[in-house]
């Protein structure tokens, strides 16, 4: 009798859900393929509400269940502009000089479930179509950091394409998640493409190179994005691109990244980029034409104010309704993949809770992450790391020592508690050792009735060791609009006329430097300085970048080496602008560690350590053909008295041919491992064609035979500890892309 009766209500229940299936739409059925689902909706969509979808601004569309959607919001080094309390990690030139993909992808992934956690607590409210509270993040920005100057390169990874391209793989990975249907949140890479200042023309401005550098340097790290990481996202450029505005660049859109990269995902324009063509770049009559050139082009979402004008032009002829339908389809499968249309049962993120908002693990890897990309310059004498047993008063001055905001960068979100170095000291140290702190500065100027230099050395001449945190901040480097203070001419619209430290903070540490005590330097930018006099005066040089909310913590472990640095320079440090090109030239000649023939004061791939390591010969195949992939092995031993982090660097060296552009040595693979003292580890890399291969000057990447050398070592060869290996490679030639 109790089998009978159960059989009856499964029964009951069977028919109760084919009843609910059948009466929905097919647009609503999750049971049916994504294309299948789109298209039915398309063909339920007015022409007026097509085009209001395709906006940044997406209206609800209440009689499909369509809710509202703003498609704008940023994840640069953490959820960002949200009124919630949420981590912040490192600043992207921070992350990048951790060269670590692992912490660089978990820290994608924490960032996205902040990010779901308050997109599903307005979802659940009825609330969305709020800005910066969606799940399509506008991040990473993957433009190669080609000139120290540019404002916005410490949003990037450096200016190293291979580096780029595997550190933006890496947050892609962590953002979008790995469920084989559904996704996390949605990354964006920008700006595409051959886009890296200045920042005061970006509306106007018309890059061009010639198609070796625009393969070689400004699109690899674009195609390992697209091709490998398989983004779902990305934002073309406010500049021209060889005298066409990008968002409407047929070459760049078209050609290269639908028809040879098969890129199936969203463009979005930069905010108000499509309005550029007619106000700035002049190539366009009117709006209307700019909306159409930009829709055609592969432009399927405006951030902006022109796209409302797609209707007019579809009812005057100039543009079809398919064209329309092609870009909202990319659109709406974004939202599919999203889950907005399904159950939230079905979707693996829909539970993510309020309580991942900087929870321990989160704020456990913002600290971590902050240790990692500290770069150590220079330690004279190992004055570095402090003796907690010696010291008993510290002299902390400079600008930067209680700045909570220059920790935070720029896109950047609010954590609950924000460490600076002077908070880390006190709340260490306590009556252990003597903090005597000042200001000393601002940043570009003195400080009206502060003690004068002079005053402030004899007020600190019984420390013993005087700690300088120096530097600039995000109200002077970024983007045009966000950055720009008065820099005393040292600052245009965001961008650098100098790589100097600032004058002001240098005349003071030549005052310090005459009490005879150590003098250490801590350095917070997002790109380098020239540290002209502190690199021959200070005992030591500590490259800090914009830590995040963990910045002073991390600071204060390596000045008394709880923590070993290991953080690596994703950047050159050159001697002097005097040694760059004219910075709106964006030839690749003389720039970069690839490039760039002159003496350098830090070079790419540069940090210092604790301790000691030694790598054995690499073993490696010495003869192979085009086409083939081998394996390079090496080992590496912790020689030193402490435990330590080694970046291990491979690097490939093609020999000089003629006038063919060739680089000096080119990044191809990193690794970065944790040694005991006196531990040993082998270490492998794979290289592939693509690895072994030379660009050509019509822009084609190219397995050709010759010989070449593969360097493993903790930098650059003849800037490191490091063997080489020698490979001949015969074969006709192998073409990679």
């Amino acid at each position: 009798m109790k089998t009978h009766t159960l059989i009856i209500i499964l029964l009951s229940c069977s028919c109760l859900l084919l009843n609910a299936q059948e009466s929905l739409k097919p647009y609503q059925d999750p049971s049916k393929p994504v294309d299948e689902r789109v298209d039915d909706l398309i063909a339920r969509l007015t022409l007026n509400e097509k085009v209001k979808m395709m906006k940044h601004e997406s209206p609800a569309i209440p009689r499909l269940g369509i809710p509202a959607y703003d498609w704008w919001n940023e994840a640069l080094h953490g959820v960002a502009r949200t009124s919630e309390k949420v981590t912040v990690y490192p600043q992207a030139i921070g992350m990048a000089a951790t060269f670590d993909t692992e912490a660089v992808r978990k820290m994608g992934d924490y960032t996205a479930s902040e990010g779901r956690a308050l997109f599903n607590e307005d979802l659940k409210a009825g609330k969305t179509g709020t800005r910066y509270r969606g799940l399509t993040y506008w991040t990473p920005n993957i433009n190669i950091f080609r000139d120290p100057r540019w404002g916005r390169g410490q949003e990037t990874y450096g200016e190293d394409p291979y580096l780029t391209g595997m550190m933006g793989s890496a947050i892609v990975e962590g953002l979008e998640g790995d469920d084989p249907f559904y996704l996390k949140a949605v990354a964006a890479a920008k700006h595409f493409a051959v886009h890296s200042g200045p920042e005061y023309n970006r509306h106007s401005f018309d890059a061009r190179s010639n198609l070796y550098d625009l393969w070689d340097t400004y699109l690899p790290a674009f195609h390992q994005l697209v091709v490998q990481a398989k983004v779902h996202g990305i934002m073309c450029a406010y500049n021209r691109y060889e005298g066409q505005p990008c968002c409407g660049n047929d070459e760049l859109l078209t050609n290269i990244l639908r028809n040879q990269w098969g890129f199936d995902g969203y463009v979005t324009s930069d905010c108000w980029g499509v309005s550029d063509f007619t106000s700035y770049h002049k190539t366009h009559a009117n709006d209307i034409e700019a909306a159409i050139d930009a829709v055609l082009s592969g432009t399927d979402l405006e951030c902006g104010n022109t796209y409302h004008l797609l209707e007019q032009a579809v009812n005057l002829g100039f543009i079809s309704e398919k064209d329309i339908n092609v870009s909202l389809r990319r659109l709406l499968t974004i939202l599919y993949k999203l889950g907005f249309f399904d159950p939230q049962v079905k979707n693996p993120y829909s539970e993510i809770s309020r309580d991942v908002l900087e929870c321990k693990e989160h704020k456990q890897h913002a600290y971590e992450m902050a240790q990692k990309s500290i770069v150590l310059l220079k330690n004279d004498n190992q004055i570095l790391p402090l003796d907690k047993k010696e010291i008993k008063k510290i002299a902390l001055i400079g600008p930067n020592a209680d700045n909570p905001q220059t920790q935070l960068a720029n896109y950047f979100g609010e954590p609950t508690e924000n460490i600076t170095p002077l908070m880390s000291l006190k709340n260490r140290f306590k009556d252990k050792i003597e903090v005597q702190y000042f200001k000393g500065v601002n940043i570009m100027s003195h400080i009206e009735g502060a003690p004068s230099p002079a005053q402030l050395t004899t007020k600190v001449a019984d420390a013993d060791v005087i700690v300088f945190v120096g530097g600039i901040s995000a109200d002077y480097e970024g983007e045009a609009g966000d950055a720009g203070a008065d820099g005393y001419g040292a600052f245009v619209s965001g961008d650098r006329s100098t790589i100097a430290l600032p004058k002001v903070q240098t005349d003071l540490m030549k005052e310090l430097k005459k009490t005879g005590k150590p003098l250490v330097l801590v350095n917070m930018s997002g790109s380098i300085m020239s540290f002209e006099w502190e690199s021959q005066h200070a005992n030591a040089i500590v490259q800090a970048w914009y830590g995040g909310q963990a910045s002073g913590d991390a600071i204060v472990d390596v000045l008394f080496g709880d923590y070993n640095p290991a953080g690596r320079m994703p950047l050159t440090t050159y001697i002097s602008e005097e040694d760059l090109p004219p910075f709106e030239d964006y030839s690749m000649a003389n720039r970069t560690y690839r490039y760039f023939n002159g003496e350098v004061r830090y070079p790419f791939g540069h940090g210092l350590s604790y301790t000691t390591f030694e790598y054995s010969k690499p073993k490696s195949p010495t003869l192979i053909h085009t086409g083939e992939t081998i394996s390079v092995e090496t080992t590496v031993k912790n020689t030193g008295a402490r435990d330590g982090d080694e970046v291990v660097q491979l690097y490939i060296i093609h020999p000089k041919n003629g006038n063919r552009p060739v680089p000096n040595c080119a990044l191809k693979g990193f690794k970065r491992i944790s040694l005991k003292k006196g531990e040993s580890k082998t270490i492998s890399f794979v290289l592939t064609p693509k690895e072994l291969s030379m660009t050509d000057e019509k822009g084609n990447l190219i397995h050709s035979a010759g010989d070449v050398q593969i360097y493993i070592g903790g930098g650059q060869p003849k800037h490191s500890v490091g063997e080489f290996v020698d490979l001949k490679m015969e074969g006709e030639p192998f073409v990679v892309y």
